[in-house]
Formats: structure tokens, C-alpha cells, sequence
């Protein structure tokens, strides 16, 4: 495998119709995903953009202070792409509940950057291009394996780990009710 594709500038454009590896992460790496209630606020936001048809998902993972997806962008949400969209809300929900069941944590995602008061995503995720097959797969194996990594150990197969599309690709049972197998697309 050509681990080269870690390497690339970190780019977080994405174009409509183009798939793409994808990589999100919580302000100053803070385990805010331990909770399932935000894990879950995911998990409804990425329901709710399929459903409304602006993305496709092929793959995913939450782990405690990042998200992998491979991706797809497939129209606007209004004038701004689904990923702003996704970002935008998860925050907005997340600190909602924070604001009103657990106020003390909010001083962890306070900015003073003129756009907002507070920030869950840090900028600038990371969007790789998945343009071939060996890329794709490549990513398809890394977000799967993500929770069994020693600095992790979330499980000890990668099927095993409740948040991940992993299960899906074992079993064609999508318990998410929004993946779409990568393989349509060869």
C-alpha cells in the first residue's frame, strides 16, 4: 500500500460528485465522542443528508475526538456544501446539550475568533480525493481498523466496534439506515 496519500497538503475542499476520505477532529483533540448522546447527533446528521439526498456514504468512523467518512457531496444544501452543513449543525446540537447538561465543559471550546463564541470542529479537516480503487480501499481499511489501534483499543475486530461501517461490509446490515456499499461503484 502507498501510505504517500497520508502525506498530502491538508486540503478541506471537496467538489460535488467526487469521492473523498475525510477527516474531522474536535478542537485541541478533546474526547467529546466517549458520549454516545454526540456520537449519536452524528449519526442522525449524516441519516438526514442522505436522506435528503446530499451525500452518499461509503464508510465511516467516530472515534472519541475525530470522524473518518468516504464521501461523496452529491448537491448544495442551499448555498453551502453538505460538510459545512454537517459541521454546523453537529456543533450547534452538541453545544446545545452541553449548555444545558454540562455547562462546566464549555470553556474547552471557546474562541475568540469573531466568528463564533465556541468551536467543536477545528479547521481545516483533512479531504483526500479517492480517485482509484487501491485509494478506496486503502481508506476502507484504515477507518476500520482505527479502533483497534493500540493507542485506542476500542475492539478487538474491527466488526466489533458499534460506531464504524465495518459491521455493514461483515454482514450487508446497515444498522445506520444510510450507507451505500463502495463496491456500486466499480
Amino acid at each position: 500500500m502507498d501510505n504517500n496519500i497520508f502525506k498530502q497538503d491538508r486540503n478541506s475542499k471537496m467538489l460535488l460528485g467526487e469521492v473523498y476520505f475525510w477527516t474531522d477532529t474536535v478542537k485541541d483533540w478533546k474526547k467529546i465522542f466517549s458520549q454516545t448522546r454526540y456520537k449519536t447527533i452524528l449519526i442522525d446528521t449524516l441519516r438526514v443528508l442522505v436522506k435528503r439526498k446530499k451525500i452518499i456514504v461509503y464508510a465511516f468512523v467516530i472515534m472519541p475526538n475525530h470522524l473518518h467518512l468516504i464521501w461523496q457531496m452529491i448537491e448544495t444544501n442551499g448555498k453551502e456544501m453538505p460538510h459545512a452543513s454537517f459541521n454546523k449543525y453537529t456543533s450547534h446540537q452538541i453545544f446545545q446539550d452541553l449548555k444545558l447538561n454540562h455547562p462546566d465543559a464549555l470553556p474547552y471550546f471557546k474562541v475568540s475568533d469573531g466568528e463564533r463564541n465556541f468551536r467543536l470542529w477545528q479547521r481545516d479537516p483533512l479531504a483526500i480525493l479517492l480517485d482509484t480503487q487501491d485509494k478506496l480501499e486503502q481508506k476502507i481499511d484504515y477507518i476500520h481498523y482505527n479502533p483497534l489501534q493500540v493507542q485506542w483499543q476500542l475492539s478487538e475486530q474491527p466488526e466489533d466496534y458499534e460506531w464504524s461501517s465495518a459491521r455493514f461490509y461483515e454482514t450487508g446490515i446497515d444498522n445506520f439506515g444510510f450507507l451505500t456499499d463502495y463496491r456500486n461503484l466499480l
